[in-house]
């Protein structure tokens, strides 16, 4: 595993992190949930990512049963809030009640003190940014996060965000945006902001929802048990790249991850981490040797002619509009 400083903080992370958004405590028993977090240690992997709204809460819940006993300096622990995880007004959002008790249920869950980074999944329209960012401060110096992180945020979001947290004296590290080789929305406005103000990029959905594994053949059915079949929410997040032009063009790709040593999923893994601001791809998995599979991009460098050849293959079928982070926003409170 090969490690990486989160943005131009101190905080040190495994370049790859794991996820369990669409997997724990939803699509896969706990055992298997379980084993592919232990496969994440196994390879290296130090920093975990989750929220707790994945699963209803579960998901948090079932990463701290397993790693309850792991020496928690040697875990960097990731997690987010925004969306409802109860039926109140207040069980959602960025305000100040629900920070404050979103955080003392994260850490039930988690069964740990403290997070390394604790983040705004959304942007909320409905509540201050003053009022956000105070009651963001207010968990660092009780000693409930170290720092701070966004995730979706346009760059003029997170432009404001740091602005305030430079008054307030939080170190705002870190953004969660979606990233891959198809989804490349965040780098004409995003990441030079980032470089600009020392954030670091934790990208998610690197291999496009399965997408650029090359799984998905162009006039075929989906594969059984696969993320497009799955009828619990993983169908309708992979549709959208369910098209014969972008099935296509990702089956150009596998000359160039047998020229990179790579699979496919670890050549969309590399191809993220080619970027400076990025400061860790997160991995999901449904079963420990995906985990394994994902996890040897760490260290992989790309040369240019690869870059480019991928580039231009994807070019025709890639998303580059900055605009799309604005608009997949929630325009109120959920």
């Amino acid at each position: 595993m090969e490690f990486r400083h989160l943005g131009r903080s101190g905080l040190v992370i495994s370049e790859i992190a794991y996820g369990n958004w669409l997997t724990h405590g939803s699509q896969v028993e706990e055992d298997t949930a379980a084993a592919c977090i232990r496969a994440a240690l196994d390879t290296g992997i130090t920093t975990f990512d989750t929220a707790d709204v994945y699963a209803a809460t579960r998901a948090e819940a079932v990463l701290g049963r397993v790693l309850k006993g792991e020496r928690r300096e040697g875990l960097e622990i990731l997690t987010k809030l925004f969306w409802p995880t109860g039926p109140g007004r207040n069980d959602r959002g960025l305000g100040r009640k629900h920070v404050m008790e979103a955080i003392d249920g994260s850490l039930r869950r988690l069964q740990t003190d403290y997070v390394d980074v604790y983040q705004a999944h959304r942007y909320d329209p409905s509540t201050p940014l003053e009022e956000t960012m105070e009651a963001f401060a207010d968990v660092v110096r009780a000693g409930k996060a170290l720092y701070i992180g966004v995730s979706e945020w346009t760059a003029d979001q997170i432009r404001a965000g740091h602005a305030l947290a430079r008054e307030l004296r939080v170190p705002f590290v870190s953004s969660q945006p979606q990233y891959s080789a198809l989804w490349r929305v965040i780098e004409a406005e995003v990441v030079p902001t980032c470089e600009e103000l020392g954030i670091g990029q934790v990208v998610w959905s690197p291999i496009a929802q399965g997408v650029l594994t090359g799984k998905y053949l162009p006039g075929a059915a989906p594969p059984a048990g696969s993320r497009a079949t799955d009828e619990k929410g993983g169908a309708e997040y992979v549709a959208r790249w369910m098209r014969a032009d972008v099935l296509e063009r990702v089956q150009l790709l596998r000359p160039l991850a047998e020229q990179a040593g790579l699979s496919m999923a670890g050549l969309a893994v590399a191809w993220v981490l080619q970027n400076p601001n990025v400061s860790a791809a997160i991995i999901g998995a449904s079963r420990p040797e995906q985990v394994v599979e994902n996890a040897g991009a760490a260290g992989v460098r790309l040369d240019a002619d690869l870059l480019k050849a991928m580039d231009d293959i994807l070019a025709p079928v890639a998303e580059t509009d900055p605009a799309r982070t604005a608009q997949n926003a929630p325009k109120e409170r959920p």
